[in-house]
């Protein structure tokens, strides 16, 4: 098998490169032979009656009349199928110091004894369950718990504000929530109980029974009448058996951002996501029965769902769940080593952490000592990887990277180097291909096609493959309007790109990001991708500001790597002959500024929206995702010294 190493490609490449192409013509020539193929990689109570039913389009379901369970996919199958000593979970918590190996039949015991105690008060298929919970193996459990019953799960992000518990609670109306006493980060012990209490206080649908974990870290105090012990419960709980659900049936929601306040339920169905997983696992991520894999990411957001709980444990596969940070616990190796310890063989992290990584350990000093040769890939997801970032992975690692590119509405890739299947060889800024399943096209503001190299509006065709959103939770209206009524016939995915001649996908930033200068659209991305390539900017971001002449200006806010001298003035001026020389002075960019820290989400999205609001002086809400609002004032400050942002608003 071709494979891509440091971004160059061996013997082979023309043929993986029209095997691509080949395998994702026939998935949009022919989905039903396609996906129908796909689904025989599960196990099926009842075999479907169609593949794609498109009777209610644009509301398409896959798998219609199909029945399985999940769970039993994801844990049952493999016990029977005699590997239940083999590691399901790998629990790896640097910031407790705690690792400990989940065997497929410790898994399976932990999970039906769970769901027994939840079906025994009354938890039933089709209810909702809130999940408020650190990254600790019962979170697994808890999800897993609910796909065995068939009810509805929707994990919220541990730590997540009161208020916007409150407004989930109130959106999913859960029968019961699974909790616990708090997290550890490393600035210290995060107390869950207390938000847990309040957003129940704010909230106005009454939640029957939360069961909370009490970590050694802190003992949460529990309400007599409704909450119970998480250990307590599961002592004499009952086992039970998975319950069969339809394959258009809801696992889970999973609520993202929305631009009114108000949060949008991604709602996933069960048998297509099994089958989409699946099949992304092997041909994606290399990933076979009894491998090891690593997304780093966190339960609360949709690459945890996808990649640390069910890709993984779908295909057979271990799954490392981390308690911990790429850098500062302890140090900026804690990445490096865990992977030579626990065998990993593909790994997926965000751009945002290789950026931490190189910004503490330039030279990878880290590395030196380790020995990755179980390594096969790392692949980067969760915010548009600039160049400078790919090539400094493959050259500390010498490993391929792999840029690639997916939503919380599509929960697996749309664009990406198929590893296990079809590798093409990289193109530093771009997620590679459109991935068999998905018709990726970019349009312009009239719905037109645009050329090649010509930016535009990403969007995939309908209908969408199987795994993706089937809808929003009880509003389907918004569904239909927040995604489908711009381009009638296709998704909208909110990003701006272009594709090249041969094909392949480059994101360049959000829609709302496109800063129109004097008539001009330029993409912040662009702009970042050109200040990364300074050898003293280990990260950037830029937003387009008012300016009274052009309509917008771009400005641009660096962190620098830790060690860099140059004095200010330098680098700026630096940085600014850099835009200059590489984008034209059509940029505009004068506009430039280090801060010790960008805001982000606790995904590690950089809050630019936010930002351009401070420098306008508008009013904005703090993003319930935030990772640390202090960030914000420094922001602030920055741009209050630039001459925008009103210190005082």
């Amino acid at each position: 098998m071709s494979t891509v190493s440091g971004g160059r490609m061996s013997f082979g490449e023309d043929h993986m490169k029209d095997l691509h192409n080949q395998l994702h013509q026939e998935s949009i020539d022919n989905p039903n032979a396609f996906w129908g193929e796909a689904a025989g990689a599960l196990t099926w109570d009842k075999p479907f009656e169609r593949v794609l039913d498109d009777s209610q389009a644009p509301m398409y379901r896959w798998f219609s009349g199909g029945q399985l369970n999940t769970c039993y996919n994801a844990v049952d199958r493999h016990v029977e199928a005699g590997r239940g000593d083999q590691v399901a979970i790998q629990y790896v918590s640097p910031i407790t110091g705690t690792e400990y190996g989940i065997t497929y039949n410790e898994l399976q015991a932990q999970v039906s004894r769970l769901a027994g105690y939840m079906a025994s008060q009354g938890v039933v298929k089709g209810d909702r369950v809130i999940i408020y919970m650190p990254m600790v193996p019962e979170t697994a459990y808890a999800m897993l718990a609910c796909a065995r019953l068939g009810a509805i799960h929707s994990v919220v992000f541990g730590g997540f504000a009161a208020n916007e518990l409150a407004t989930r609670i109130d959106d999913a109306k859960p029968k019961m929530i699974l909790s616990a006493s708090c997290g550890v980060e490393p600035s210290g012990v995060v107390a869950y109980k207390p938000l847990l209490d309040d957003a129940l206080e704010q909230a106005s649908h009454k939640v029957e029974q939360c069961v909370i974990l009490n970590r050694p870290q802190l003992q949460a105090d529990l309400v007599d009448g409704r909450d119970v012990d998480w250990q307590g419960a599961m002592a004499d709980a009952p086992n039970i058996e998975c319950q069969t659900v339809e394959a258009t049936d809801p696992l889970y929601i999973l609520y993202t951002s929305g631009t009114t306040g108000q949060p949008k339920g991604v709602v996933r169905d069960n048998g297509g996501h099994a089958v989409a997983l699946a099949w992304s696992m092997k041909h994606i991520y290399d990933i076979e029965p009894g491998d090891v894999f690593w997304a780093a990411s966190d339960v609360g957001w949709v690459v945890g769902h996808s990649y640390i709980v069910y890709g993984p444990l779908l295909v057979g596969a271990t799954t490392v769940l981390f308690e911990g940070k790429p850098v500062g616990t302890p140090d900026p190796g804690i990445f490096w080593r865990t992977i030579a310890k626990y065998n990993v063989k593909s790994f997926f992290t965000a751009p945002t952490a290789i950026r931490a990584i190189k910004r503490d350990d330039p030279e990878g000093g880290y590395l030196k000592d380790v020995d990755l040769s179980c390594l096969g890939t790392l692949f980067l997801a969760g915010e548009r990887c600039d160049p400078d970032t790919l090539h400094w992975a493959e050259q500390q690692l010498d490993k391929p990277v792999i840029d690639h590119w997916w939503q919380t509405e599509t929960g697996w890739p749309v664009a990406a180097n198929l590893m296990g299947t079809a590798p093409v060889p990289v193109k530093a800024g771009s997620p590679a291909k459109a991935v068999p399943g998905y018709d990726v096209q970019v349009l312009d503001e009239m719905g037109d096609s645009v050329a090649p190299e010509q930016s535009g509006n990403v969007v995939i065709k309908l209908p969408l493959p199987p795994g993706t959103l089937a809808t929003l939770w009880q509003n389907e209206g918004r569904y239909k309007e927040s995604y489908l009524s711009m381009y009638p016939g296709y998704y909208l995915t909110g990003d701006a790109g272009y594709m090249d001649e041969e094909g392949y996908l480059y994101i360049m930033s959000r829609i709302d990001d496109i800063i129109n200068v004097a008539g001009h659209r330029l993409s912040t991305g662009r702009f970042e991708e050109v200040l990364c390539q300074h050898e003293a900017v280990a990260e950037a971001a830029v937003i387009g500001v008012d300016d009274k002449l052009k309509g917008q200006v771009p400005l641009g806010l660096v962190v620098l790597k830790k060690g860099c001298d140059l004095s200010d003035e330098q680098l700026y001026k630096e940085l600014i002959a850099l835009v200059r020389e590489q984008i034209g002075p059509v940029a505009a960019f004068k506009l430039v500024s280090a801060v010790p820290k960008l805001p982000k989400t606790r995904s590690g999205k950089i809050l630019r929206g936010t930002m351009r609001k401070i420098a306008d002086n508008q009013s904005f809400k703090m993003p319930a995702t935030i990772e640390d609002p202090y960030t914000l004032e420094l922001v602030r400050n920055a741009l209050t010294r630039m001459g925008y942002a009103d210190a005082h608003v």
